[in-house]
């Protein structure tokens, strides 16, 4: 018998740590907009970057030579990785346009939501219309 209570308190010490150990979960939303910028009729390659996003590699446009731009953008551009597409949309790099990044933290429990904006400049390009074409991709 006596074993039997000194086991129900230690699986009752146990559920009582294991309650006051649980996190809370928080959320973060980043939303990134190009803003007085120039548009442009692009074309490039769609390649993976390592903080999620894609960019815009080996870049040919009329009055452009090769440049690399990070793509801003609700799409899925993992369908189109390593492919050659056309993309009409806003650029904002070399004094043209702006960047508005805004960053949503939000918490579960006592901890406060944060909110972060920053205005920075390119070369961000923000997409209004993308299509796939021929051709290869090094």
């Amino acid at each position: 018998m006596k074993t039997l209570t000194i086991a129900t308190c230690a699986l009752a010490i146990t559920g009582a740590i294991s309650l006051g150990a649980q996190t809370s979960e928080t959320t973060t939303k980043t939303k990134i907009d190009v803003k007085d910028g120039k548009d442009v009729k692009v074309t490039g390659c769609v390649e993976s970057l390592s903080n999620g996003r894609y960019a815009l590699t080996d870049v040919s446009a009329k009055h452009e030579s090769l440049h690399r731009y990070v793509l801003v953008s609700d799409d899925d551009f993992s369908k189109v990785l390593g492919q050659r597409v056309q993309i009409e949309g806003t650029l904002a790099d070399r004094g043209d346009g702006k960047v508005e990044i805004k960053t949503q933290t939000k918490t579960e429990g006592d901890a406060k939501d944060t909110h972060a904006k920053v205005e920075t400049s390119g070369p961000y390009l923000g997409v209004k219309k993308m299509k796939r074409i021929e051709g290869t991709c090094p």
